[in-house]
Order: structure tokens, then sequence, then C-alpha cells
């Protein structure tokens, strides 16, 4: 492909956690062969990459995220884009003050959570577009579980090494409820079973895939000794040595990869105020 690029292009980690900011790139034009390894190999470095870009229209953004993969459609089909419907339109904007609770918890959005895990073959990553922010609040937050489980102590490595989880559409755990489904969706929606503990299938490095929104027990527990040892593993995850949050601007493009991140959106923001973005999910693998 010739490299139609102006500008050079930069790749700048933003925290010690995660991420990278990348510039120098018109994410409207052809990306050259060598730009595109190079943003392939820093995606599976940092599983975080934030685009600096003016909003692309929808075919521009599923052209440029088809860099990183297979984009899939997503469950939902009302949110889809009609002529692209790989393409999902996600508004969180509180039009009114009786649309924003007064119990933030209960906002699916603020629970932590990795896309697509209910499905036997999840979602690898998320590309994600700022068309609207407010002016406050709205951040989205995330957790690196490879790091996580990296610094678990041993012993408790160990013990969570061959567990596996059944992960539902919804789960009793979960504080707020998932949004209502289509008899066709519900049947695309039954339980999967997923190790508690997978093997990125790039890099070979291990993850904790606990999907605190969609995780329901562990197989051969108790509900009991279930709960209990999830509880203990959401503890250490949301530890702030694994996070980093993400102040959105207009035209922004998060692109993060599932396997190995939890997010959660902060739901405090103005009523009134446009919340839009527009997202594609690449196709993944089973979990192993």
């Amino acid at each position: 492909m010739e490299d139609v690029q102006k500008m050079p292009l930069k790749i700048k980690r933003v925290s010690s956690v995660m991420g990278a900011k990348v510039t120098g790139l018109d994410l409207s034009q052809p990306i050259s062969d060598a730009a595109e390894n190079e943003l392939r190999a820093a995606f599976l470095k940092y599983h975080l990459l934030c685009f600096e870009s003016c909003p692309l229209s929808v075919e521009e953004f599923l052209v440029f995220a088809k860099v990183f993969g297979s984009p899939q459609l997503q469950l939902l089909s009302n949110l889809q884009d009609n002529n692209f419907p790989e393409v999902s339109i996600l508004n969180s904007t509180y039009k009114t003050r009786d649309d924003k609770p007064k119990n933030l918890a209960k906002v699916r959005l603020s629970g932590w959570h990795t896309d697509d895990s209910y499905f036997e073959k999840p979602a690898k990553a998320t590309l994600l577009q700022a068309l609207h922010v407010p002016d406050k609040g709205g951040q989205t937050r995330f957790i690196n579980t490879r790091l996580a489980y990296e610094r678990m102590p041993e012993a408790v490595k160990k013990n969570v090494s061959k567990l596996e989880a059944t992960h539902c559409y919804d789960t009793v755990r979960a504080v707020a409820r998932a949004q209502k489904l289509t008899a066709e969706e519900h049947q695309k929606t039954m339980d999967v079973v997923h190790p508690l503990i997978r093997t990125h299938e790039e890099t070979g490095r291990q993850a904790i895939y606990f999907n605190p929104n969609r995780t329901d027990h562990i197989r051969g527990k108790s509900r009991k000794e279930s709960d209990a040892l999830l509880d203990i593993l959401y503890a250490w995850l949301i530890k702030e040595d694994f996070q980093y949050e993400h102040n959105w601007r207009r035209g922004d493009l998060l692109l993060w990869d599932n396997r190995c991140l939890l997010h959660s959106v902060n739901v405090d923001f103005p009523v009134g105020q446009r919340r839009e973005h527009q997202r594609i999910l690449l196709q993944g693998t089973r979990p192993v």
C-alpha cells in the first residue's frame, strides 16, 4: 500500500499500567503497511491505544477498524447503523432529569466489564469513538487484568489457574440489570463457560478473565464458595495499581483489548449534554 500519510507516526505511552497515544495519522485516509504493522504491535504491547482524530464517518470508521481485525455484528440490533450494521451508535445522554438515576450504580455502564464474554467466541477488541462528549464526567476507566494476574500471589494463582466460570448475559451478581433482549437476541446468548485465567492467543501471556457484569459462578463450587472467591478476585482487580482513566475529547478513538482489560464508565455527567459514541467489535476466538 502506498504511504499517503504526511505526518510522522508517533506512539507515546500514557501510563505505566497500560495505554499509548497515537498521533500523526489521518484516520480517514489509507495507512501504509509499515504503519499498520507498527500499530498492531503497539496494540499488543500497550493493550489500549488512543488515536487523536476528528469524528469519522461510519464508513471511514469501519475501514479503519479492519486494520486490526474483522468487524462483527453486535448483539443489540436496534443500535446498528442502517447502512453499516457492524457499527453501533451508543447514546448514553440523559435527556431529562428523570433519565438520570439517583443511584448511579444502577446504570449498567458503571459496572466493570469486558465486552461480549457471554458468547462462545467473545470479541477480541473494541473500537469506540467519541462523537459528542459532555463538559464533565463520562470518563472511561480501564483495568489491566494481565498485570493484576502477574502481580497476584503465587499461592492464589495456583488456586485459580485451572478454574472455569459460567458467563451469562445477565447475572444476579451484577448490581444493574442488563438491557432486555428480543426473542431472537435471547437465543444467541445461552450461558457459556470460559477459563477464569485465559491465555492470550497472540502474546501467550495470561490474564484474569472475570467480567463482573456477566460472570455468574465458578463451576464445581457452591454459590457461597463461588461468590466468596469472585468477591476476592474483584477486590484485587479494582486496585488503583491496575487502573487507567481516559478523559474523552470529541473525536478520540480508543482501541482496547477485551482479552486482558476491563472497563467502566463514570456515568455522572450533566443532564441534557450529549454523550454519544460509535462502536465496532472485532471477532475473537474461544478463550483458552
